[in-house]
């Protein structure tokens, strides 16, 4: 072989070899691990859901505010309630939307492995998400993630043996400013240390109702040094416009 032959094996090895940087493993939470579905004993088209009778009539409500005839429209949020009824959305509870708002159930899916939101497995009754995008991450949500995964015994995308918690990482969840911060449900739990994270857990554990936000004693994000702008009354309506204009 031609040393010329030689060099372009070579570089052509090395090029096969680079690492990609930009390029990071999937994390796959509570939501599942597929973009496709796999019939379970759990989880089949089998699997028993229906709507309540007072679910049908949220249902109707919902679907009330779209055109007629833009039924499909109204997918996420019909599936956020049946995933409220049930805790999570088996396939079942995704054919009976598909059915309900007369669209196609493939429309359904694509919608429902799209949002991290819908969980197609289940989770606990209570469910970390706890966030680790850049700014959570240089406010050590680090620590935070470690503290959880300890104290529960579980990793992340796993539930604890008595179906009480689930955790899985989020991106971007909304609360940069009050970073880290974790949402366990519905709620957001802001400005938090490890100390705190373990408190929240407890109480949890123990029945209690752990009061959401920040945990450092601000009010929502106003600055931690309390407030530099907007500290007046507001001014009337028409303040500094011209009499003659």
């Amino acid at each position: 072989m031609s040393l010329h032959s030689r060099l372009l094996v070579s570089a052509s090895s090395a090029l096969r070899q680079v690492r990609y940087l930009h390029k990071t493993n999937l994390r796959c939470g509570a939501g599942g691990a597929l973009f496709v579905h796999r019939d379970t004993p759990e989880n089949n088209p089998d699997t028993p859901f229906d709507f309540t009778a007072e679910n049908y009539k949220r249902v109707e409500a919902i679907v009330s505010d779209y055109p007629d005839g833009h039924k499909a429209a109204a997918v996420i949020p019909v599936l956020d309630l049946a995933q409220r009824q049930n805790g999570w959305l088996p396939i079942s509870a995704m054919n009976k939307v598909a059915e309900v708002l007369q669209m196609p159930q493939m429309r359904v899916y694509e919608v429902a492995t799209f949002y991290t939101m819908f969980n197609r497995k289940p989770v606990g009754k209570y469910h970390i998400q706890i966030c680790t995008t850049t700014p959570c991450m240089l406010r050590d949500s680090d620590s935070i993630l470690e503290a959880i995964q300890k104290k529960l015994g579980i990793k992340v995308g796993e539930t604890t043996s008595d179906k009480l918690f689930s955790l899985i990482e989020v991106e971007c969840l909304g609360a940069c400013v009050n970073a880290p911060m974790v949402q366990i449900n519905d709620n957001y739990y802001e400005d938090l240390t490890v100390n705190d994270i373990e408190n929240i857990i407890d109480d949890l554990q123990a029945g209690k109702s752990p009061i959401p936000g920040p945990r450092n004693g601000r009010f929502s994000c106003e600055p931690k040094g309390g407030l530099t702008s907007l500290t007046e009354d507001p001014k009337g309506p028409g303040f500094g416009v011209r009499a003659d204009l």
